[in-house]
């Protein structure tokens, strides 16, 4: 089989599972990506400002092979609270590294900035990380407005006036029997640009609020950016696949994968940004003849995020907080006949 995995979602990866918890008070949430019999760990971070947990353990020669949970989530720096709860409810399920004395969960995380909607005192916390555990499944993942997702936004160099909504999204392909999903968080500073057909899909809007300005092209022709505050910014993300990787495998997979983010979000990896993706392997593949190798997982790897982040921003459904108007794609799109 090639194409399109059945849910076309990060959940068609075996031993993969996603919950989200989104917070009812204001927007902003946290996702967790579930491995619970384990998975070789990679991560690679190109974002300038990132927030992140346990990125050191991944490198390829430090000792510990296995993770058993990935965090994305909302709140700024404060989001990391949440990896806490995530921890508790993998130990109370007897899922963890055994050290004899207790059995400890392995739980890098990622945060992205969402504190400038809302009352910024809400953030995910433990129990939203608990709660998102709770959730998780093996069911086609919910994208848009959910999750890590929920407080997300876009298309912010010349303010969030002029922003769009961004959101979570998720895609897979299967090539030789081993599939490749990604699930995005955007929360970019720059444009979302659909890389198939060049156009963009969420961008910068001209100063009464309609249209695209193409911020690339606005900043070449000397538009000169607002102030922005390192870290306000981020897109966030997970690869799983089913191929059986080894730590410095997982990690060039996550690498690549920034490939698929540089073609579908323009600026990128700015120094407002802190870009991180996270590689979870699972091994679950059969070994077949026709499986792919290397250069096509990387291949895969790069697609599924691109379509990832593209699907982030046209799954978001426009929001209106604090007088501040964040429209969607969608409200810009023309109807698919």
């Amino acid at each position: 089989m090639t194409g399109p995995a059945p849910t076309d979602s990060l959940t068609d990866v075996a031993g993969i599972e996603v919950g989200h918890f989104t917070d009812p008070r204001r927007p902003t949430g946290c996702t967790v990506v579930l491995a619970r019999e384990g998975a070789v760990g990679g991560v690679d971070v190109r974002g300038a400002a990132p927030g992140t947990r346990e990125t050191d353990l991944l490198e390829p020669g430090n000792t510990v092979g296995v993770v058993h949970a990935v965090l994305l989530s909302g709140g700024s720096a404060y989001g990391l609270d949440a990896a806490g709860g995530v921890m508790r409810w993998l130990e109370a399920h007897g899922i963890g590294l055994e050290v004899g004395a207790a059995r400890v969960p392995i739980v890098p995380a990622a945060v992205l900035f969402d504190l400038g909607l809302g009352d910024a005192r809400i953030r995910p916390d433990a129990a939203a990380g608990a709660a998102a555990c709770a959730a998780a499944s093996r069911a086609p993942v919910a994208q848009g407005n959910v999750g890590a997702g929920a407080g997300a936004t876009v298309a912010k160099m010349f303010g969030m006036a002029r922003a769009m909504k961004g959101g979570i999204g998720s895609a897979s392909i299967t090539i030789g029997g081993v599939t490749v999903g990604a699930l995005v968080a955007c929360n970019a500073l720059g444009d979302v640009r659909d890389p198939d057909s060049g156009q963009l899909v969420a961008g910068a809007r001209g100063a009464d609020g309609t249209g695209f300005v193409d911020t690339r092209r606005a900043l070449l022709a000397g538009e000169p950016p607002l102030p922005i505050l390192a870290g306000t910014q981020t897109t966030i993300g997970v690869i799983a696949t089913d191929a059986q990787l080894d730590k410095a495998q997982a990690r060039r997979l996550a690498q690549v994968g920034h490939d698929g983010l540089a073609r579908s979000i323009d600026p990128v990896h700015t120094l407002s940004d802190g870009d991180t993706l996270f590689v979870l392997a699972t091994g679950g593949a059969p070994r077949r003849s026709d499986a792919p190798g290397m250069t096509v997982l990387c291949v895969m790897a790069a697609e599924v995020v691109a379509r990832a982040t593209v699907r982030a921003v046209r799954a978001a459904r426009s929001l209106e907080v604090g007088g501040l108007w964040l429209p969607a794609a969608s409200d810009f799109e023309v109807p698919r006949r």
